[in-house]
């Protein structure tokens, strides 16, 4: 079976009546003894049998989910094993490079962010694309699902699927897709918009989404300048329901010149109603190009003032990638940027839009292909991809290198080269 196999120590021996497990842990060579479950017993038959999952699933009409899910308990009881995961940072210039550990250079997860849709109830001033694709229909869709399982087992990594738009809630299948993405075993997340509760109870009947992410631009008469009348107190009372649901709640703000001095306010605001709140530096793309960004030096203040704040409010979390040279320089715990790995552009994270096309990122043009044209293990593993990958030259020879690379969606549409200019707000290399 791809990515399982039995603890080589396994043992099935009868004891009395009844059979027993042994095995023993591989790294700490603890002895197990135990009865096996219903659970256990499937969860062998499965690789010992070498089945496969969907086949599995289809002829016993049970989700994927159960399947994959008691497989993860022989995983975690150490009667079977995994595989590792193949999303790695491997390759010249990451061989050469430093990583502050090597929960940097691998991914457990990879996360398709699935832009359902164009559709949206918003017209927000900073939109990097309003342009008309077609949405995919249902079944359409579902291939969709079907080759971004095949990737993951192929990856040997945890399918993520953040489910976003325009408002995902507006594609006319979005309930159907979320409740086959959580029959395959997805972990699902959703970065839209606030809805009506019945919309929310709706997914929360199928699976909770692990995180909800909304978005504020600021205090209330700034956020919905930008966002529209009556935004700001519309997403409060969601994070209130949100809350109330016990699903993790995110808020996200897009940085610019008109609301850098907003930020921590915010920032105070949302204590104890969010999980985390974090930003993102404007790309002067779409909408966005009628705006400014920041100015370097009130930016960089802003970073110095937002990591002080974030050892008093545990809920701000350091995304953008060049918090780590801050970070390096006062000797503190190496932050993972954006995705987790610095720039996860095509390493842990695509876009996948309306119609189709796969973008290593959504903020900028960064087409690698289309879903229904090229196998996305063939998108993933292509030239143009590991361009992405590997991030501007200019950045090969700083010690963060590995974590960092900047934003690569603030280069390109600054009118700079992603694939050889550094960050234009980066502070220099760091040797």
């Amino acid at each position: 079976m791809k990515g399982y196999y039995l603890n080589p120590t396994l043992e099935l021996k009868r004891q009395g009546g009844d059979f027993e497990l042994f095995w023993k842990d591989l790294k700490t060579d603890q002895k197990h003894r135990e009865k096996p479950s219903p659970y256990d017993l499937l969860a062998l038959k499965l690789v010992l049998e070498d089945r496969d999952l969907r086949e599995v699933a289809h002829k016993e009409a049970v989700s994927l989910s159960v399947l994959k899910g008691v497989l993860r308990l022989g995983v975690k009881k150490g009667y079977l094993l995994k595989e590792p995961t193949r999303v790695v940072r491997s390759g010249s210039p990451y061989k050469e490079a430093w990583f502050p550990g090597e929960d940097f250079r691998r991914s457990e997860i990879f996360t398709l962010q699935w832009h359902l849709t164009q559709r949206c109830d918003l017209a927000c001033r900073h939109c990097y694309d309003r342009t008309d694709r077609r949405p995919l229909n249902l079944k359409e869709a579902l291939r969709v699902l079907d080759r971004f399982y095949d990737f993951c087992e192929e990856m040997r990594v945890q399918g993520q699927i953040s489910f976003s738009g325009g408002n995902p809630f507006l594609h006319p299948d979005f309930f159907e897709l979320y409740r086959e993405a959580s029959e395959r075993d997805f972990t699902l997340a959703i970065l839209g918009n606030p809805v009506p509760e019945a919309w929310f109870e709706r997914i929360l009947a199928i699976e909770p989404p692990a995180y909800y992410q909304v978005s504020l631009e600021g205090l209330e008469a700034y956020n919905d300048f930008i966002r529209g009348p009556g935004h700001f107190r519309r997403t409060l009372s969601f994070l209130e329901m949100l809350k109330d649901s016990g699903v993790s709640a995110s808020v996200m703000l897009t940085l610019h010149a008109g609301n850098v001095d907003q930020v921590l306010p915010l920032a105070r605001s949302l204590s104890g109603r969010v999980e985390t709140f974090t930003f993102n530096r404007l790309a002067l793309t779409g909408e966005g190009r009628k705006l400014s960004p920041a100015e370097r030096d009130t930016f960089f203040r802003l970073m110095v003032e937002f990591l002080e704040e974030s050892a008093n409010l545990p809920h701000l979390h350091l995304k953008d990638n060049l918090f780590n040279h801050l970070l390096y320089r006062k000797k503190d715990e190496l932050c993972g940027g954006c995705t987790g790995f610095g720039c996860g552009a095509a390493f842990n994270f695509v876009a996948l839009l309306p119609d189709g096309e796969v973008h290593a990122c959504r903020k900028f043009s960064s087409y690698l292909g289309n879903i229904f044209e090229n196998d996305l293990l063939e998108i993933y593993h292509s030239e143009r991809s590991e361009k992405y990958r590997r991030g501007p030259e200019a950045c090969y020879d700083c010690r963060l290198y590995a974590i960092c690379r900047g934003c690569l969606a603030v280069i390109a549409t600054s009118g700079l080269d992603p694939f050889r200019d550094r960050d234009p707000f980066c502070p220099g290399p760091v040797n």
